[in-house]
């Protein structure tokens, strides 16, 4: 499957001013898979992986010399590891602290080497040793956008059309539909990589629901990685309850009667560090950056996941094959998150993104899903599961913040454009794709 990551893993390999690179992002997303793929580009691939190999840990026990470091790589892996040649992948890097804090000395005294580190629990590592600055680079990494999943089920040309479509301009009513129809597709399949794999291979729905299912068990077997003891049973608790709660406004009261916020609060943040689940913050969108006037006590959970977050529910994922429009309408909430999944994987895979949405601080129920950081306009933007003709609260929005041009309704109808509101259809979420990420889009087709 090709992957927006390959475009920017080859394009880190011919910079002349590369640093050694992090992927980051959440477990079975594709990492180890992007960094072998770039392997294909070099001589050879040296590949260690801290979890399956540990007594590679002893070699950076004694200093974090990177000269005697890529000697005994060298005989500890059995292939020669030369610079400009090579492609040095650590693995599961977070099993390895030291490691990871070797790689700045690789950056100030082997900077010829492509150095790439990867790990299921990597963010973990890294609030406890630190991220050395301007030394090492990030890539982020999330499941398959819907024009990854397009391409990968062999749909490019429509994927091409849908990214080269100009706005306003109604596309044809039977491509319309057809788009909506694979946008429902992606929903109930997902854009985690087995899952999509599997539908592939098999055109079976159940066969991705399988894997689905088995991700969660993955998910949920971590939590005695990265938590103690006693936190398991919040954690558990968290990660079973908030599917029911996307697209609302999360308070702690909702997850068990009898736990506490106080208990509750460190245990979400380590699913947020595992990457398994995304905060949407509150911001009153006066100005950017958009985390200035963020309020840390009012904020939104979306799943790293729709298809995972909608197994985790219990729903049925066939209601997509057999009637997508219906479904879109039933299930608002999973188009909402639909919506937010895309804007992080479009968004600048340099930096880590924080999504964010608007309510007004009065008693009005006026609420926005997504500000949007787009070419430095803050953008407005509803998702709507129907044709979404309903739009107070971001007009709302819009005449009280002067400075944004307009919004934008993504929703089951055609493309349009009526005074300030930019109409997309569902599946044109790729058109706010940042300038970082059109070429990579490109390289798709």
């Amino acid at each position: 499957m090709k992957r927006l990551m390959d475009w920017h893993l080859k394009q880190w390999k011919v910079d002349p001013h590369r640093k050694p690179l992090l992927i980051r992002g959440a477990r079975q997303v594709g990492k180890t898979y992007g960094a072998r793929q770039l392997g294909r580009e070099f001589e050879n691939l040296v590949e260690i992986n801290f979890e399956r190999k540990k007594e590679a840990n002893k070699i950076f026990e004694k200093d974090l010399v990177p000269e005697r470091i890529i000697q005994e790589l060298s005989l500890f892996s059995g292939k020669a590891i030369v610079p400009g040649k090579t492609l040095l992948f650590f693995d599961e890097v977070q099993e390895c602290p030291e490691a990871i804090q070797s790689m700045r000395y690789f950056f100030e005294e082997m900077p010829s080497l492509h150095l790439v580190a990867a790990g299921s629990l990597l963010d973990f590592a890294l609030e406890k040793i630190g991220l050395p600055v301007g030394r090492i680079s990030s890539l982020y990494v999330y499941p398959l956008s819907f024009m990854e999943f397009l391409v990968a089920i062999g749909e490019s040309l429509v994927a091409e059309a849908v990214l080269s479509h100009e706005k306003g301009v109604p596309i044809g009513d039977a491509i319309h539909s057809k788009l909506l129809n694979l946008v429902g597709q992606y929903l109930s399949i997902g854009g985690m990589p087995e899952a999509v794999a599997k539908w592939i291979q098999t055109k079976s729905p159940l066969e991705s629901f399988k894997v689905h299912h088995q991700l969660a068990d993955t998910y949920r077997q971590d939590f005695q990685k990265y938590a103690k003891k006693h936190q398991i049973k919040y954690l558990d608790a968290l990660f079973n309850k908030i599917p029911f709660l996307v697209g609302k406004q999360f308070k702690y009261s909702e997850i068990h009667g009898e736990y506490k916020k106080r208990e509750l609060a460190p245990c979400l943040d380590l699913l947020c560090l595992a990457n398994v689940v995304h905060k949407v913050h509150h911001s009153a969108g006066n100005g950017l950056p958009l985390g200035a006037e963020s309020n840390t006590e009012w904020f939104k959970i979306i799943f790293l996941d729709t298809a995972l977050c909608q197994a985790i529910l219990g729903l049925d994922l066939s209601a997509w094959f057999l009637d997508s429009r219906a479904t879109f309408v039933n299930r608002g909430e999973i188009v909402e998150a639909f919506i937010g999944q895309e804007l992080l994987c479009y968004s600048i895979p340099y930096r880590r993104t924080d999504l964010y949405f608007w309510k007004a601080e009065t008693s009005s129920q006026a609420e926005v899903d997504y500000l949007y950081d787009y070419k430095s306009h803050i953008i407005p933007i509803e998702a709507k599961s129907g044709d979404g003709r309903t739009l107070k609260s971001m007009h709302r929005f819009l005449e009280s913040h002067l400075h944004s041009p307009y919004g934008i309704r993504f929703s089951a109808q055609n493309y349009s454009i009526f005074q300030k509101i930019d109409s997309r259809p569902l599946y044109a979420t790729a058109s706010l794709a940042h300038e970082e990420q059109i070429e990579s889009l490109r390289s798709l087709f």
